[in-house]
């Protein structure tokens, strides 16, 4: 900085700062001063029924799971997308999986020409569309999160309350959270609510990419499955 002259404006330095923050790796040592916002060391400890953080701690996010939706119905919905095909009530709707010269984009959705010259959503395949189409989360979906703190420690995360931008496909992997002093942890598991639970943003481009496409071998594993997807 002493070498920038003139210097930048302190709005874009500000802005700067927060995205290298919340791209990086908080276990990354030279990012915090001691003593480190991290979970207390008995945080872990299943005998300890309930107490509440004693600080605001930033945590990012190692893993989402659905409990809403069984094992077994999160690998159909991915293997169906995978085949470019998703259900519409008692209709099965073959989704385009190459380049269509009618597709285009409005408001940032792709759209499909058809022949009254309407137009509907193009989802799109993947293993990106396949995380946003297979687990769009309703209102009554109960999330349950692998949270990391700057110190490297783990624990599960469990939503008390629904907090609309949890959910797969809208929530990154290495995705910032603060979990504000008096977030409740209750035998080893913190439990998340809307007014103590403020997610920052960002994600880890690696970490991201790695979690979506090994995805439905994890699912397939933790569901018993043991005949590939032949589709």
């Amino acid at each position: 900085m002493p070498n920038r002259n003139p210097l930048p404006p302190l709005p874009a330095l500000i802005a700067t700062v927060k995205t290298r923050f919340l791209a990086a790796d908080l276990t990354n040592p030279a990012l915090f001063d001691s003593p480190s916002p991290a979970f207390p060391p008995n945080a872990s400890n299943l005998e300890v029924k309930e107490f509440k953080l004693p600080r605001d701690t930033p945590v990012q996010v190692l893993d989402i799971e659905n409990l809403s939706k069984s094992k077994w119905e999160q690998v159909e919905e991915l293997e169906a997308i995978s085949r470019g095909e998703q259900t519409r009530g008692r209709e099965i709707i073959r989704l385009p999986t190459g380049n269509d010269e009618d597709e285009f984009s409005v408001d940032g959705q792709a759209t499909q020409s058809m022949a009254n010259g309407a137009e509907r959503p193009v989802l799109r395949s993947g293993p990106a569309a396949s995380a946003n189409l297979a687990n769009a989360a309703p209102k009554n979906s109960t999330h349950r999160l692998v949270l990391q703190d700057c110190k490297g420690q783990r624990l599960y995360g469990l939503e008390l309350r629904r907090t609309d931008r949890i959910g797969i496909g809208t929530l990154n992997i290495g995705e910032k959270m603060m979990l504000k002093r008096g977030t409740i942890l209750a035998r080893g598991t913190l439990l998340l609510d809307p007014a103590t639970c403020a997610i920052l943003g960002g994600k880890i481009e690696a970490w991201q990419k790695d979690w979506v496409e090994g995805r439905l071998a994890r699912l397939r594993e933790a569901a018993g499955a043991d005949s590939p997807n032949t589709a």
